[in-house]
């Protein structure tokens, strides 16, 4: 991918307009919901990120808890968490989490990995009540998460299925900065790469707690950054560039 792709890739995930009939069929059709996707849309697709200073950077770290791993195969988001960041700096005033409504049986081994149980889910709120508020407190800022493909692949199939508009949001992989400093470093399960960095592990496999962590880490790798000179995401891109 070159530079140009990448700007493009970084400026917005797909052009496709918010029409009146956004929401259609859903409760959450409203003329509120509608103006806010669109205005969130705008901010997305202009934002400039790549020169945004490193320092100053606003991102959401954000993870979700899953029934199993392909949503085209029927899987589920269940919950996510979330944690925003300015620079390295974690704001914990600043956090998001909800369990979402499922009206299909839990795995066995997906309550055991994160305690999460069919009852806690019933009372839970919808799917599309819950991408709202996600949305409403990410706002237009760059999402940050650990293995970013699963998170990718469940919020794109998700927004779709209940907002019938595309995920705008941008997602980095928290690769992108320890690719840095390890550039042949494969996937890493996020408690083994927070060992590493002598993070504690906390509430593993719940959503809010993955993100905390994942957050430690992004900051930790951001600090890295700085310390070895970049400023700029646009920076760090180049450089991984002439690794290939």
């Amino acid at each position: 991918m070159g530079m140009n792709d990448f700007i493009q890739f970084f400026r917005g995930m797909g052009t496709k307009k918010i029409g009146s009939n956004v929401l259609a069929g859903h409760r959450h059709s409203t003329a509120q919901s509608i103006s806010f996707l669109r205005q969130l849309e705008k901010e997305v697709r202009q934002k400039d990120d790549l020169s945004s200073p490193l320092n100053q950077l606003e991102v959401v770290v954000f993870d979700i808890e899953t029934t199993g791993f392909f949503p085209d195969r029927g899987d589920e988001i269940i919950s996510i968490g979330a944690v925003k960041m300015q620079g390295r700096d974690i704001l914990p005033q600043e956090t998001f989490y909800s369990l979402i409504r499922s009206n299909n049986p839990i795995p066995h081994e997906i309550t055991i990995l994160t305690g999460i149980h069919d009852e806690d889910l019933q009372s839970a709120p919808e799917i599309a009540d819950a991408l709202m508020k996600f949305f409403h407190f990410t706002s237009s800022r760059i999402l940050i998460a650990h293995h970013s493909k699963h998170e990718q692949s469940f919020m794109q199939k998700a927004t779709w299925d209940h907002t019938r508009t595309k995920f705008q949001h941008r997602i980095i992989d928290t690769s992108f900065l320890t690719r840095l400093f390890d550039p042949s470093s494969g996937s890493q399960p996020l408690e083994k790469v927070c060992i590493d960095c002598g993070i504690e592990i906390k509430n593993r496999h719940n959503a809010l707690g993955d993100a905390l962590m994942t957050a430690e880490l992004w900051g930790h790798y951001l600090q890295k950054a700085e310390k070895e000179g970049f400023t700029t995401l646009g920076e760090v891109y180049e450089h991984l560039a002439k690794l290939r």
